[in-house]
């Protein structure tokens, strides 16, 4: 079992290192000398307090092969210090210089088609490069040997982004490399073979020597789905062990700083196996980027219930996010009124410590010329400007109330994530390529929202035994120590949700036989009391068929139903599939929604998609009041009455280690105003918020904290 780091947290230049950080990015070296005085003038204007630096910064700092030049840095970095802004100093490896790739044209990546992944953009190398970790090691060594004693670098940012550009190397270093792992993982090739089921298609290998990397084979062919599960666990495996490289050089010589990396948790990505990476960093880091239409604000919520997960409650650092809008997306859409400052206060509420943006000043060339930063290119005279100097002034706030190292209040519920599962939904060989567990993840985290209660969103390799209801969402891959965790929890009296695609393989991506959900040897199906023989696929490219089942409590399925055909005796029928359409594919009257007794608990079987409307009526269908509130007596001993479980308000709680104190978040997920009241506590934060004789209306993209004892 991994042992995960110790939690340690980079102190800020504050009289006692304490506060919200606040800051982004910062890349002086795009900008003239006279740029910099202006910079710090304007982060002390908006209370920055922390930059990240040099991410990018490798050929200024080696601008020759063996040619290191801090002088420029320093500079940097002792003005910054002088004026009580902290550095977190980055590795300075995500993007090597043209002169290395010059020298070395062998650490470029090759894709799966054979082709070079030429230079110029971010992570062009290899992660399995010997070559290109010499070099990247060497410049973490000078870059600690010269910094270990800088008052001012209080942390240290590995890489950035681990696996954006380059986890899907198919070079002749990865084939080497994924060999070795599969004989580590395997220890034999009769395992191997056993694993991958190379039985099909005359796939055997008679030795680890010929092992292959999924690579393109031509056409529409597909690749054997075990293989390409274990070559996205390979491609996550040698990041990770690239960045504990990076670390443990400078920790070598620079022991006492904190380490981190920016996870990439947002939007429709959950890139890597950050259940995995969160146990080898010292504080947890997330770059989050918003979801652009109605979902903006759950979709953060989601993430970031992900991210105070893979924190273990502790407090954790938003690296990036945006001031407005992005350019790499295909739409790219600005922030409306209010929500540069209710996006960062919403982080947190969701246990965030440190708000910081991509980037300080906006690029004036580049590929990310376009990206929003806190100074734009109309300079400082901005509205966006004025913006980013209220929200220093807000955090600064909620440092003097003492929100930080408070911890977010846990929900009943669980919804478990894999990242394998992920991976595995991405296969070409499912019954639907329309398969997304994270995307599931969200519509279930919102369908909770919905109810006017809250979820917490855990990975599936975590303790999750504490809570009282668990949610597998297209949990596809199970193994048998998982299905058994799973049978235990609903055995010790806990609620269990098995989702339309949870089970059906295990984690050599084998499917369990005797009738789905086939997982844990059919221990899955016994828990849940039923038995399924066929899948039911819609979709709008089969032209004049249904796009959609009714079901008999309401509620519509449109991508994939289950055709269960055996239940047991003690499963009770909660909604079966109706209507002309479920008639047409012999699905009337078919089961579509179970609930079975097992142990002291319950295990209810979603057989169909849903929707997050859908879902909100099936957990109030099933009377799941499940709130996070607590009803802890006052000390005049009168139960508190809670203001709210509207759905149009999203509410967290984060309270102090001995209890004593909490601060409730009030966060308007409407587009029109809600009236709250019943807010107890000293007010915090009240913005875009009217007060009244009764409580508080919240404006469109309003949030109001207050501050109250326990």
């Amino acid at each position: 079992m991994t042992t995960r780091r110790a939690f340690r947290w980079p102190s800020l230049l504050t009289p006692n290192g304490r506060g919200i950080a606040f800051g982004g990015d910062y890349n002086p070296d795009q900008w003239p000398e006279e740029t910099l005085d202006e910079d710090i003038h304007l982060m002390t204007q908006a209370g920055v307090n922390t930059v990240a630096l040099a991410i990018f910064s490798w050929d200024r700092i080696e601008p020759r092969e063996g040619e290191f030049t801090f002088e420029w840095l320093d500079h940097v970095i002792d003005k910054l210090g002088a004026a009580g802004i902290a550095v977190d100093l980055a590795s300075a490896t995500a993007t090597a210089p043209l002169w290395l790739y010059e020298r070395h044209p062998e650490v470029l990546p090759i894709d799966r088609y054979g082709h070079v992944v030429n230079a110029g953009s971010r992570q062009s190398w290899q992660p399995t490069s010997p070559v290109f970790k010499e070099y990247a090691l060497r410049l973490c060594r000078k870059l600690a040997e010269h910094y270990k004693d800088n008052p001012y670098v209080t942390a240290w940012h590995m890489g950035n982004e681990y696996g954006w550009n380059n986890r899907y190397d198919y070079s002749d270093n990865a084939l080497a490399a994924f060999r070795t792992w599969c004989e580590a993982k395997y220890g034999t090739i009769d395992a191997l073979n056993e694993a991958w089921g190379t039985a099909f298609w005359s796939q055997h290998v008679n030795s680890f020597a010929e092992v292959l990397l999924p690579r393109h084979m031509g056409g529409d062919s597909m690749v054997n789905p075990p293989q390409q599960l274990d070559y996205e666990r390979f491609g996550n495996d040698m990041l990770l062990d690239f960045y504990k490289a990076e670390r443990d050089a400078i920790e070598q010589i620079c022991p006492g700083k904190p380490f981190t990396t920016n996870f990439m948790v947002s939007t429709d990505q959950c890139t890597m196996d950050y259940a995995q990476w969160a146990n080898e960093v010292d504080f947890v880091s997330n770059d989050h980027y918003f979801h652009e239409g109605e979902s903006h604000l759950d979709e953060l919520a989601c993430s970031d219930a992900l991210m105070d997960s893979l924190a273990l409650g502790k407090p954790w650092y938003v690296m990036e996010h945006s001031t407005s809008a992005v350019q790499w997306k295909p739409l790219n859409m600005r922030k409306r009124a209010g929500e540069l400052m209710r996006d960062s206060l919403a982080h947190v509420a969701m246990g965030a410590d440190a708000i910081n943006f991509f980037q300080w000043r906006q690029s004036a060339s580049g590929a990310e010329a376009f990206h929003s930063a806190m100074v734009p290119h109309a300079g400082s005279d901005t509205k966006l400007f004025r913006g980013v100097c209220e929200l220093g002034a807000a955090l600064k706030t909620l440092s003097d109330a003492g929100v930080q190292d408070t911890e977010l209040k846990r929900a009943d519920t669980a919804i478990l994530f894999s990242a394998e599962s992920e991976w595995a939904t991405r296969s070409e060989t499912l019954p639907s390529m329309k398969l997304n567990h994270w995307h599931d993840v969200r519509d279930w985290y919102r369908g909770y929202l919905d109810t006017g209660a809250r979820a917490d969103v855990v990975p599936l390799a975590y303790d999750w035994s504490g809570y009282q209801t668990i949610v597998l969402p297209t949990v596809i891959a199970l193994s048998d120590e998982d299905t058994r965790r799973i049978t235990d929890f609903a055995e010790n009296g806990g609620t269990v949700i098995v989702g339309y695609a949870t089970g059906l393989i295990d984690e050599h991506f084998h499917i369990g036989l005797g009738g789905y959900p086939g997982a844990g040897n059919g221990l899955l199906r016994d828990m849940l009391g039923i038995r399924s023989e066929e899948f039911n696929i819609l979709g709008e490219e089969a032209e004049d068929e249904p796009v959609e089942i009714g079901l008999s409590n309401g509620l519509t399925t449109r991508l994939w139903q289950n055709d269960v055909t055996s239940v047991a005796p003690d499963t009770r029928v909660l909604a079966t599939y109706m209507g002309t359409a479920a008639a047409d594919w012999e699905l009337d009257v078919v089961p579509a929604i179970t609930s079975h007794p097992h142990g002291q608990g319950t295990a209810i079987y979603v057989g169909c998609d849903l929707n997050r409307h859908d879902i909100a009526q099936l957990l109030k269908a099933l009377g799941s009041r499940w709130r996070e509130l607590s009803a802890q007596p006052t000390e005049g001993g009168q139960t508190p009455t809670y203001p709210t479980t509207d759905p149009r308000i999203l509410r967290t709680i984060r309270r102090s280690a001995d209890g004593s104190t909490r601060f409730d978040f009030y966060l308007n997920r409407s587009n029109q105003p809600v009236a709250i009241n019943g807010v107890e506590g000293e007010l915090i934060i009240a913005y875009r918020c009217e007060a009244d004789t009764t409580g508080y209306t919240l404006n469109r993209n309003a949030i109001l904290i207050a501050k109250a004892s326990c």
